[in-house]
């Protein structure tokens, strides 16, 4: 039955067109990334990465969100991160603004247009910024100039020479994530920024086997100690991702004719993490921040301005065990946040009002969003553990299992075997949903219970 299903797949023309269109941006997505932005200094990049400071290490996480395009910094190194950091900002700014709140509430499908618009135009600004940001961080960590003649002040500058790369990455951006939208509209539905971000995640696992197995004294063990853990992480995702809380809910009958049906009994499922790889995101992004704006000052002339530079790097260094208890806290504290904003937006309470559906024993409106969200609240707490757990990995396995950093490896491979995954798993889960319900549309539960 499974073999058949999966012949189906071929067999159905609309469903083929579908992958093979998928397919071939995400091939296309792959080739322009490595298009470079005209001189790049990959060396000093190189040397970057291999200081393993907390620079790097903030420079591993903007490759992973960017799909791996990072690394060979080209015009498309900012990925889709900017699109993101937009649709986030947004997404926070709701809650704060009446206004933008009550635009959604009133018109609930203008209002996601609206947010959809708007998402695009602040990407471009926010993409814009990126740049700037990016190419001068990389030069202060690095020691050195990321680009040759970058900026727009001082002696030695190429102003000309700056528009223009400034103007190559942020069109870069857009390309991909105008990429991402026709996976979506055209290809596997609702799936394209995700497939772009898991295509480059999944491209950088070969390499880092790779090294893995030269950068230790025992590599094969090395590689299938990692590979057990993978697998037994991916059975940890699964499981909490499909994790629900199934509140009771009575939905009004309706009227046939002179009668009125009986009342219908359903649920409304609630997601023990609802926040996604988001908490993540925040808490790395904040932890880094203190070291990469004392690398600003390590330069300075007076001593105390150094010495005072160079305690918060070393506090904020990834290779300590302050900054993963640091890490646990913050993504823990970032799932309750996130997971409250993301809730407060959906508004259950007027919905389930709306439709004259109610919670037997709590009363319609504010009491049952009030409910709802201490049940989520409750939820969402092992979520958040989970989450937490996810982060803090790498250093936890490395801590109990030395032997995986012998020989100056610096387990790379466990930025996919943790964060990554995350992502990994998500995204092949929602694509093979998608691919279900079209082969359901397709008649394929029919044909199944022919055979």
């Amino acid at each position: 039955m499974r073999r058949a299903a999966w012949r189906y797949l071929w067999t159905a023309p609309d469903i083929r067109r579908k992958i093979l269109f998928t397919l071939g941006i995400l091939i296309l997505y792959r080739l322009v990334s490595h298009v470079p932005v005209p001189g790049v200094n990959r060396e000093l990049i190189s040397s970057l990465m291999a200081q393993g400071s907390a620079g790097s290490t903030l420079v591993g996480l903007i490759d992973l969100i960017s799909g791996g395009t990072l690394l060979n910094f080209s015009v498309l190194a900012m990925g889709v991160y900017p699109y993101i950091t937009a649709q986030i900002i947004l997404q926070l700014l709701l809650p704060i603004i009446p206004s933008l709140q009550r635009r959604m509430e009133e018109d609930p499908r203008e209002g996601r247009k609206w947010m959809e618009r708007w998402t695009y135009y602040l990407a471009v600004p926010m993409a814009a910024l990126t740049a700037i940001g990016q190419i001068n961080i990389f030069s202060t960590i690095a020691g050195g100039q990321v680009i040759e003649g970058f900026g727009f002040f001082g002696e030695g500058v190429n102003v000309l020479g700056s528009v223009a790369i400034i103007f190559s990455m942020t069109a870069g951006t857009m390309f991909g994530i105008w990429l991402g939208e026709l996976i979506s509209e055209y290809g596997i539905r609702n799936q394209g920024l995700s497939l772009i971000i898991f295509a480059g995640i999944i491209s950088r696992i070969p390499g880092n086997f790779i090294d893995l197995l030269a950068g230790t004294s025992a590599g094969w063990i090395s590689m299938i100690f990692i590979a057990v853990i993978m697998v037994l992480t991916i059975f940890v995702i699964v499981y909490v991702q499909q994790g629900r809380r199934n509140v009771p809910v009575m939905y009004p009958g309706r009227r046939m004719g002179n009668r009125m049906s009986m009342p219908v009994k359903g649920t409304l499922p609630l997601m023990v993490n609802m926040s996604g790889m988001i908490p993540l995101i925040f808490a790395q992004a904040i932890l880094q921040l203190p070291s990469i704006v004392a690398t600003f000052f390590q330069n300075s002339q007076t001593a105390w301005v150094v010495g005072l530079s160079q305690g918060i790097q070393g506090f904020f260094n990834p290779q300590g065990g302050w900054y993963w208890l640091l890490y646990f806290l913050m993504v823990v504290a970032f799932s309750f946040f996130y997971t409250d904003v993301l809730f407060a937006q959906q508004n259950y309470g007027e919905n389930l009002k709306r439709v004259g559906a109610q919670i037997p024993g709590v009363s319609r409106g504010a009491p049952t969003q009030k409910y709802l969200t201490s049940v989520l609240r409750r939820i969402t707490l092992p979520g958040a553990l989970f989450l937490g757990g996810i982060a803090v990995l790498p250093f936890v396995v490395t801590a109990l299992f030395p032997f995986l950093t012998a020989g100056g490896s610096q387990a790379s491979l466990f930025l996919v075997s943790s964060s990554g995954l995350l992502i990994v798993v998500g995204t092949v889960r929602e694509t093979f949903f998608n691919i279900d319900a079209e082969l359901k549309l397709h008649g394929y539960e029919e044909s199944l219970l022919v055979r």
